[in-house]
């Protein structure tokens, strides 16, 4: 066997990751870790057509060719090996997680693998590859390598997310991406910011364009025995609030559906100030239909607070009946998901948002595991935490700017005066971790800062796959019941 011929030979030198080890058409595939970094073994009489590689040892009558781990070699393991290609999710339920650092893949397939959730391990924002220097390709490669090492070949999604511009859908869609979240938010107005004259005059500007009036007037819903009925005034709201997003999201579409025909929508309506009521969610899905634009996923704005990096602030009471009501709309209207953003670490909610969803969801994390890593660097190398917590929060009132939180630097420790021992208890701290979360690209904009931590990463690699995967299982367990 391929395997134990190169164990016995170059054991010293070399770490296996065993579970990536594949075989196909005479050939044999694994991942190794050596001085050189991860790099990809192929074990043949030679290697497979268009593949590169660096060097080729030959022992105990086997070819061993070692190949850099970049996107060319990695096309051609995707021919042999189908499932290391993103598919769709469809309306299974689902659960995607973002690694901004590109290292994590590993550590979600282990905290999914086995569950009922359909896990999306490559997901990335427009926003977060702008923080990191990443590319669509980037996320999806880094993903993809993480799955390969880890063996699993149990299908995975790639969600290209919060997109708010064609040129960007176009190139995910270019790269591979079975998943598109629309963002819209630029184009959904705040309500609370107009007069009622105002309200009425921007309504009447829409009734130019199309008479809606004459579609919802007086149509009516009944959701769990509550009656719903559309009238000039919560029309004229619904239709201030998303009719030009449901605009810009249907153009979205059309161009999408240019480039590719089989694919995964989701609609995004969650970054804005105003929490989706059921009414306002029909008058969504009664447009998007209306138009045409078929959708696997929607992301409403649920009541309370949603901040990033900690739990849901507000009324769990309030927010169980209305994940109730929206829940039961979606089955009414059939074939979409309610989407949960700004998904991690809501603990409190994720019982009440499974059960009345039914499985009918799609939860979605990022900025917790990049937490949990840092939350690594605190015990394995204290001196490099404080100078990336001295960074955050020499960057944070700027990097704070595009992100829904409420941390009060006053609040948070001196670091200098924190224990090294009592460093990883930061993260507990509500306003350390939103500090933490929202100055990601500040600090892996800092090269030496970038490289420590990779480096401090990779010599502890277990124990960061293993912290990671235990705060995401978490998230799991409660999805799951």
């Amino acid at each position: 066997m391929s395997l134990k011929v190169f164990k016995d030979h170059f054991g010293r030198g070399y770490e296996v990751y065993e579970s990536s080890y594949r075989k196909k058409e005479g050939f044999s595939f694994f991942l190794v870790k050596g001085e050189e970094g991860k790099v990809l073994v192929i074990s043949g009489e030679k290697v497979p057509e268009g593949v590169s590689f660096f060097k080729k040892h030959q022992m105990g009558g086997k070819t061993f060719f070692f190949c850099e781990r970049n996107h060319e070699n990695l096309e051609i393991l995707r021919k042999y090996f189908p499932d290391l290609k993103p598919t769709r999710v469809g309306l299974k339920a689902s659960f995607g997680t973002g690694d901004r650092l590109g290292i994590t893949t590993p550590a979600h397939v282990r905290a999914l693998r086995g569950s009922g959730l359909f896990p999306v391990f490559a997901q990335q924002s427009v926003r977060e590859n702008e923080r990191t220097g990443r590319t669509w390709r980037d996320v999806l490669d880094d993903a993809t390598w993480g799955v390969f090492q880890e063996g699993y070949t149990e299908g995975f999604g790639a969600d290209a997310d919060h997109v708010k511009n064609p040129e960007d859908l176009v190139a995910a869609a270019k790269e591979g991406f079975s998943m598109f979240t629309i963002d819209p938010s630029d184009h959904v107005r705040n309500l609370s910011k107009l007069s009622e004259r105002e309200k009425n005059e921007m309504f009447e500007e829409i009734l130019k364009k199309e008479r809606i009036d004459r579609i919802y007037l007086g149509k009516k819903y009944t959701v769990l025995g509550e009656r719903l009925e559309f009238d000039e005034k919560n029309l004229r709201d619904a239709a201030l609030v998303y009719y030009d997003a449901i605009a810009h999201v249907d153009m979205m579409y059309q161009i999408l559906k240019e480039e590719i025909s089989d694919f995964d929508f989701e609609v995004s309506v969650d970054e804005t100030e105003t929490p989706t009521s059921p009414l306002f969610h029909i008058f969504v899905v009664e447009e998007l239909r209306r138009r045409g634009v078929e959708f696997t996923n929607l992301a409403l704005r649920f009541i309370g607070e949603w901040e990033k990096g900690i739990d849901y602030k507000g009324d769990l009471g309030l927010f169980e009946k209305e994940i109730k009501m929206h829940a039961e709309i979606s089955r009414m209207f059939e074939g979409y998901k309610i989407s949960l953003h700004s998904g991690s670490d809501k603990f409190s909610v994720y019982p009440a948002f499974a059960s009345a969803t039914g499985g009918l969801f799609h939860v979605k994390t990022a900025g917790t595991s990049y937490l949990e890593a840092v939350k690594v660097i605190s015990m394995v190398n204290p001196e490099l935490f404080r100078e990336i917590y001295r960074c955050a929060l020499d960057h944070f009132e700027e990097d704070r700017k595009s992100y829904h939180i409420s941390a009060d630097l006053s609040k948070v420790p001196e670091v200098e005066k924190v224990k090294d021992e009592d460093l990883p208890g930061l993260f507990e701290d509500i306003n350390v971790r939103q500090l933490i979360h929202v100055t990601y690209g500040s600090v892996l904009k800092d090269a030496s800062l970038k490289e420590r931590l990779f480096e401090a990463l990779e010599q502890n690699e277990e124990l960061f796959y293993e912290t990671v995967a235990k705060h995401i299982k978490r998230h799991v367990d409660l999805l799951e019941g």
